[in-house]
């Protein structure tokens, strides 16, 4: 038995009182003669007996009723553990990804969730709580309430790991405190390690929800498969999780607008195809019917008007072969000769090549400085007959030099296939025999710089470094064949297209999204994303003819967004959640030592509120106070 006030325990010493009064008593005996001694002697013995039998009930009674009331006002308690003693902290993570979604036999598991905890967490407890998204630290149920009412999906998916790590930092450091961590979630399979152990001062609690079905249907990706005069084939890949099913509708919106409507068969995936006319604006969402989850039955793109990328090409060769890569369609190609160059126009370029110039005049090399330096790509081809100083000049800032001119037949063999130039697509396969480019002469080029095509002996034949691409060979076909090669148009070409790079058909929510905007922004003007009420302003960096715009968790809400600077439209631009939550796959946690694991949230925390259980007493002294009195009040009345 404990006390809560134990220091009124001392008022016991207060008992000494009654005793003191009793054993000594300060009335003494009077003697009275009389005739009959005999008779007088036994009455005056069996009065005083009687009399001392009450006193010591009544001083028994009175005692008792004292120390029932001393006890009374101390509230003592009892407790199954001595818990009750510590400190108690009490952390717990409730998971609101979007696989959360799912029926369980008590509606969607995330809502079964939230009322479970309103439900058996004492709204005086103090607690913390998070979710993907937010954090309620040193609160309590009930000022919380109405958050958690209107709790959403977060698009913020936190591995497992990740949110038992985060869920720890909740936690004090203090030693002396019993700690719970209330670790809710379906536990979907994900790449992280998820291998939580409790230790003497934390316990972790796992929660199990489980989904009644894990049969689910998504819009996994689109993308254009084939691009004509007059139409774009729009591909769009549905996977399954579940039952084979012979008609699924899929519908095609702009705008609003259904402008088409298929209907496919499915067993683990299909694709199927749409066909968009070309030079159309394109403000789309694809769409099915799944009763699972929902928030991959529809998937956002956008195709705009395509922005022509500007090309300056500064010749003393022949430029025949570049404009024959940078087409009118996608791009604004301009050639012109050195001696013809308004440096004016430098700063409207995004890609500028210089192809095989003699000498670089210092105006031309600093105004190359400043262009590359403000977002632009150079491309940097040499002649024969170089001026190696003029070149120093320009390709020290870059990290490169030209050396020695080696008259030797060489072969261009390695390809970086890893590097973006390449990776999007460009080969099938890895090619290791092919017929290979090759030439007459070449420069000896000390760098550090990535490689992207190297020689036989694995000196570089074209190097990058930043948004700089530098050739070690003049590509005049006196001394290579490269530009007849089949390289020379993916290389190229992507260069040309990555120097501004447009918007993908859609981005990510959660991952590392960049793209250009090709605009010209006044001081003080900023570019934001609106969607109806949303409006945010994403990391974006000006440069003189265009906006580089970056973006992750931001904005949070899948949909078609437009780039605005101030109340101009300027493109739109689509996110979608990421799909690696459509699959309801989950961990296995027998494996789990040392944790307690349950499917049910109510069971956790009455497990939490049974240990730590305090049976008040002091109504029971109480009423053994009342008792006591009466049986004094029943001594003085009734006992002869």
């Amino acid at each position: 038995m404990h006390f809560k006030y134990p220091e009124l325990l001392y008022a016991l010493f207060l008992l000494l009182i009654p005793i003191i009064v009793h054993l000594f008593q300060l009335r003494k005996f009077q003697k009275v003669p009389f005739t009959n001694v005999a008779f007088l002697k036994e009455a005056t013995i069996q009065t005083r007996k009687s009399s001392q039998i009450k006193k010591w009930l009544i001083l028994c009674t009175r005692l008792l009723l004292l120390a029932t009331i001393v006890f009374a006002f101390a509230q003592p308690f009892t407790s199954k553990s001595n818990t009750f003693k510590t400190k108690k902290e009490t952390v717990i993570y409730l998971d609101n990804s979007f696989s959360l979604q799912a029926k369980g036999n008590q509606g969607e598991l995330l809502k079964r969730a939230v009322q479970d905890i309103i439900s058996h967490v004492p709204d005086t407890d103090n607690i913390s709580l998070l979710t993907n998204d937010n954090t309620y630290k040193n609160t309590n149920i009930k000022a919380i309430k109405n958050d958690l009412l209107q709790l959403g999906y977060s698009s913020n998916h936190l591995t497992a790991e990740a949110a038992l790590l985060k869920s720890k930092t909740f936690f004090s450091k203090d030693q002396g405190t019993i700690k719970h961590l209330v670790f809710i979630s379906d536990f979907q399979q994900d790449e992280s390690n998820f291998n939580p152990k409790s230790d003497s001062l934390t316990t972790i609690h796992l929660v199990k929800l489980q989904p009644v079905n894990t049969s689910n249907i998504t819009i996994d990706s689109a993308y254009i498969s084939k691009k004509t005069a007059s139409s774009l084939e729009l591909k769009v890949l549905i996977k399954n999780s579940g039952n084979s099913i012979d008609n699924l509708p899929v519908s095609l919106f702009s705008d609003n607008k259904l402008i088409a409507k298929t209907s496919v068969a499915i067993g683990d995936a299909v694709e199927t195809t749409f066909s968009i006319p070309v030079h159309e604006i394109v403000n789309g969402k694809i769409t099915i019917d799944d009763i699972n989850l929902q928030f991959d039955n529809s998937l956002f793109f956008n195709i705009n008007n395509g922005t022509k990328v500007n090309v300056l090409a500064i010749n003393t060769a022949e430029d025949s072969f570049l404009k024959r890569i940078y087409t009118t369609d996608e791009f604004n190609y301009t050639g012109i000769s050195e001696h013809q160059l308004n440096y004016n126009i430098i700063d409207q370029q995004h890609l500028i090549i210089l192809n095989e110039l003699d000498v670089i005049p210092n105006a031309l090399s600093a105004a190359l400085r400043q262009f590359t330096g403000q977002g632009g790509s150079l491309v940097v081809i040499p002649s024969t007959q170089i001026n190696k100083s003029s070149y120093r000049d320009l390709l020290a800032s870059y990290g490169s030099n030209f050396g020695t001119l080696i008259n030797s037949e060489k072969r261009i063999t390695t390809i970086n296939y890893a590097h973006p130039l390449y990776n999007n697509g460009v080969f099938e396969k890895q090619v290791t025999n092919f017929q290979y480019p090759k030439v007459q002469s070449f420069y000896r080029s000390s760098t550090n710089n990535a490689s992207v095509l190297q020689f036989e002996d694995g000196h570089p034949f074209l190097h990058q470094s930043k948004n700089t691409y530098v050739f070690t060979a003049a590509l005049a076909e006196e001394n290579s064949n490269f530009v007849n090669s089949p390289l020379i148009v993916p290389t190229l070409y992507n260069i040309g297209k990555q120097s501004l790079k447009s918007p993908n058909l859609y981005y990510v929510i959660g991952y590392e999204n960049t793209f250009d905007v090709d605009t010209q922004l006044q001081q003080d003007d900023i570019l934001s994303l609106v969607k109806n009420e949303i409006n945010m302003i994403p990391r974006q960096q000006y440069f003189n003819n265009k906006v580089v715009v970056s973006t992750s968790n931001e904005p949070s809400v899948a949909n078609i967004y437009t780039i605005k600077n101030k109340n101009e439209d300027i493109e739109n631009i689509s996110y979608n959640y990421d799909r690696s939550e459509s699959q309801l796959i989950y961990r296995n946690l027998s494996a789990s030592k040392h944790v307690t694991i349950s499917n049910s949230i109510t069971e956790i925390f009455d497990t939490l509120k049974s240990d730590t259980k305090v049976n008040a007493l002091w109504k029971w002294f109480v009423i053994f106070a009342l008792t006591l009195l009466i049986i004094e009040m029943g001594i003085l009345k009734y006992f002869k």
